[in-house]
């Protein structure tokens, strides 16, 4: 079963939010990488600078009481959902400001309260989760959707099919997202993958929709129809969203790497596909804003990104009983 979108579109005002939304993901991943480096983190990070849209798009049409999973490569997907870029980056410093506290560190950015249910070093790991939250929203009655973002190489988990099929099953609130960017780490995914990821939703009549990832209004428009399928009652829904990550699989990967992985010419081909400038692009050609206004939402980003550094930077050490306190307040 396919689905088709329709040929709604954001107005200016929307599309201008988005833009804010994916220059603040592309300021702050920047903005790690070069921490990385600087040694402000305790250890490494995996970016998602490229796959702003896939985010921003999918997470637009949510509010606080729905809820995503997240993946390693989680901060994009935490701001998206409007998670605070201040805690985050304490977070990632390893501080006691930090939205858990300094204990959960890049891989594990969370905020219940903007149903931000967390990111997972696990691969897949969200998958089960998301299923058990939507399980959660069904029977509490209240129209809540559940988000699982996840990558191709997740998508060859066992878990995906279970989560497909008691999500189908039980007509569970459930939308699944893969993120298509071509590696399962440093394998090129045709290497590991066979067939088309979104065609495994398929034995369960679940809709599915394939998309441009890196077009923010394709996805923002596929979100609204796919969110709205899920709280309807009528099931969970599939978007497989073709994207790329410009950075590596993770910040050091140049260190343990003998030999490239992927050419230059390939990541080259990809940025003329940079969905930051094309989004630039399309709010300048629309006439929503002019160059002059989209340079100062960009500065706007660097000045919000200056101060969650300065924030993080001030912040202090997780004192030694601060786990075993988290584990008592969840227990």
């Amino acid at each position: 079963m396919a689905a088709s979108t329709s040929n709604i579109q954001p107005d200016d005002d929307v599309l201008i939010e988005l833009y804010r939304r994916m220059l603040l993901i592309r300021k702050s991943e920047e903005q790690l990488f070069r921490d990385v480096k600087l040694g402000r983190t305790p250890g490494q990070v995996h970016l998602s600078d490229g796959q702003e849209a896939v985010a921003v798009g999918i997470c637009a049409p949510l509010d606080d009481r729905d809820q995503i999973t997240s993946t390693h490569r989680g901060h994009g997907h935490y701001l998206a959902k409007g998670g605070d870029v201040n805690a985050m980056f304490a977070e990632v410093y390893g501080k006691a400001e930090g939205i858990c506290r300094g204990m959960g560190g890049s891989m594990h950015v969370a905020d219940f309260s903007k149903g931000i249910v967390g990111a997972n070093g696990i691969v897949g790991a969200g998958l089960g989760i998301a299923t058990g939250v939507g399980l959660a929203n069904q029977l509490e009655g209240e129209g809540r959707v559940a988000v699982c973002f996840f990558g191709d190489g997740a998508a060859n988990q066992g878990s995906l099919m279970e989560s497909l099929n008691i999500s189908s099953l039980w007509r569970l609130p459930v939308l699944f997202v893969c993120e298509n960017n071509g590696f399962s780490e440093f394998s090129p995914s045709g290497t590991v993958t066979c067939g088309v990821i979104s065609d495994r939703a398929r034995p369960f009549g679940i809709p599915i929709w394939n998309i441009d990832g890196n077009d923010v209004v394709e996805v923002w428009r596929t979100a609204r129809e796919a969110v709205d399928h899920c709280r309807s009652g009528a099931g969970p829904a599939f978007i497989e969203a073709r994207t790329y990550r410009f950075s590596g699989h993770f910040s050091a990967e140049a260190m343990i790497l003998s030999t490239p992985y992927r050419s230059d010419e390939e990541i080259e081909a990809w940025r003329a596909k940079d969905p930051v400038a094309r989004t630039r692009a399309l709010i300048i050609d629309r006439g929503a804003a002019d160059a002059a206004a989209c340079e100062r939402l960009e500065m706007e980003a660097d000045a919000c990104v200056e101060g969650a550094v300065a924030f993080g930077e001030a912040g202090t050490a997780p004192n030694s009983g601060t786990a075993e306190q988290l584990m008592r307040a969840g227990s």
